[in-house]
């Protein structure tokens, strides 16, 4: 990354510093990426070490992570750098490989960068004057325009041969871990825990023998006819209310049938109550 002359003095918010970046020689307009200190909430965190980490926004898509290293290489070394695509989002851990990691980031980003030791946030702070870096040179060219759409274009065609040894390398894991899921439920089955209580799983205690695939598919469908009868069944709300008139007309029916049985036990002298 190779020192221009001096860029114009620009106004940067309030706690940033403006860093003037051009995309190349020819550009006569600057573009400012500003940079601060980053403040670490917590006491601990590995990801942002604190007195070694910048925060840094309004990044062009030209910028590359080995770009930024270059313009603030002069503070020291540089031992990590991450892009995101916006402020305060966290970075997601996706599956590494060729298919799998496709998402460009679009706009303006930000980054995190973090210097190897403290010096380099010293040297940051030190700095009052920057001069203008040039980011695409003739020994390191960076795509822009119509060459970057083409390389996009031609990353997203994907190799069906390593797509395949990805998805069974996804898949070998995915059945490890399955199957060690497994070992490990089958070891605690019978065991009482810390509490004397022992896990009962829908085998239940004693499984017996394992049910066939023909077993199965006759009581499913025989949960299938089940079913189809009981949605049939009182399907019309109508129907449901004929029925409950029939069965009390039925019951009526049958009271007024034994009135008339125990009025004729009482005149042919054979009612006896007790």
């Amino acid at each position: 990354m190779a020192p221009s002359k001096e860029g114009p003095t620009f106004a940067a918010p309030a706690g940033y510093t403006a860093i003037p970046v051009k995309f190349s020689e020819e550009q006569k307009v600057h573009h400012y990426l500003y940079a601060k200190e980053q403040q670490v909430r917590g006491e601990l965190d590995k990801t942002h070490p604190k007195n070694r980490t910048l925060f840094i926004i309004n990044i062009p898509a030209y910028v590359t992570k080995k770009g930024l290293s270059e313009v603030f290489s002069f503070c020291g070394h540089v031992e990590s750098v991450v892009l995101l695509d916006k402020t305060g989002s966290s970075v997601k851990k996706h599956v590494e490989g060729y298919s799998f990691n496709q998402r460009a980031i679009k706009g303006f980003r930000t980054a995190y960068m973090v210097f190897k030791d403290a010096s380099g946030i010293k040297k940051f702070r030190s700095k009052e004057v920057w001069t203008s870096f040039v980011i695409s040179k003739r020994d390191a060219f960076v795509k822009a325009g119509i060459h970057k759409w083409i390389e996009d274009y031609e990353k997203s065609l994907l190799n069906v041969a390593a797509l395949q040894a990805e998805i069974d390398q996804y898949m070998q894991e995915y059945d490890d871990k399955v199957e060690t899921r497994e070992d490990k439920a089958k070891e605690k089955e019978g065991m009482p825990d810390e509490d004397g209580w022992i896990t009962v799983t829908r085998k239940g205690r004693h499984p017996g023998v394992a049910r066939t695939e023909a077993l199965n598919l006759r009581l499913a469908e025989r949960e299938k006819k089940k079913r189809a009868q009981k949605e049939l069944l009182n399907f019309y709300a109508w129907q449901h209310r004929n029925k409950k008139k029939e069965h009390l007309a039925e019951l009526r029916k049958k009271f007024e049938e034994d009135k008339q049985k125990i009025a004729l036990m009482r005149a042919q002298r054979k009612f006896r109550p007790y």
